[in-house]
């Protein structure tokens, strides 16, 4: 029997359908955001690296080694100062980051032919985004790989230092296996990360940071996925 008034049932529905609108309007902010960013990326890295008066100056000093681990103090910086950010000043950094980030990807117009550039964004967005919708409708708690996904990203890391000294075609393509398994596992990990982080009670500039720093942790898995897949798929300039 039913104990439960049909006014209170109403209500609940009613908070529920309210609460599932918020939910879905702050996932189409976030991967807005990082769409956004994709595309500040794009356009950074074709015209940097299609302009010879832009990339010599880069790539063929030391200067290259600033713009290649310039985003990795953007994503430390990012990290360690979120909590304090305004909402504003979160925006800001992204699309900073999202620049420099073009800066570094502008290489691959110089390695690889753009037919194929384009194939291979094609492919990750597809393996992103299957992903990614996976990690949202799952009923299954996938914080339990989470741990195995960080410390899969760690070996990655240290491994492709390494091979920047050692220069293994065996190793990097090791890393590339391993390191697109250990993304699109991320992917699917954040997604779902980012739905439960998402409360109607957190207040709006708190909520737009949430949406913001969501959008980078999918935007460097989509990102890093479209790297790694350039080494199998990529068709090197001749």
């Amino acid at each position: 029997m039913n104990t439960v008034p049909p006014r209170f049932g109403y209500q609940a529905t009613q908070s529920q359908a309210l609460f599932d609108e918020g939910l879905r309007k702050h996932m189409l902010r976030v991967y807005n955001y990082m769409g956004l960013g994709l595309v500040v990326t794009g356009l950074v890295a074709f015209i940097v690296g299609t302009t010879p008066a832009l990339y010599v100056p880069i790539f063929s000093s030391p200067l290259k080694w600033v713009v290649m681990l310039a985003p990795l103090a953007f994503v430390f910086f990012f990290t360690f100062r979120i909590q304090t950010m305004s909402a504003s000043a979160a925006q800001m950094t992204f699309w900073a980051f999202c620049a420099v980030m073009g800066l570094s990807l502008a290489s691959v117009f110089l390695v690889f032919t753009g037919a194929s550039i384009t194939r291979t964004f094609f492919i990750a967005a597809t393996m992103f985004g299957s992903t990614s919708l996976y990690g949202y409708v799952t009923k299954r708690d996938l914080s339990k790989m989470g741990s195995f996904l960080i410390m899969g990203l760690i070996g990655v890391v240290i491994a492709s230092v390494v091979n920047i000294f050692l220069g293994s075609s065996a190793l990097q393509f090791a890393i590339s296996v391993i390191g697109i398994v250990v993304f699109v596992g991320l992917t699917a990990y954040d997604t779902q990360n980012i739905k439960e982080q998402y409360a109607e009670n957190v207040d709006q500039e708190s909520q737009q940071k949430i949406a913001v720093f969501g959008a980078l942790s999918l935007y460097l898995n989509f990102v890093n996925i479209f790297q790694l897949l350039l080494n199998f798929t990529g068709d090197r300039e001749s």
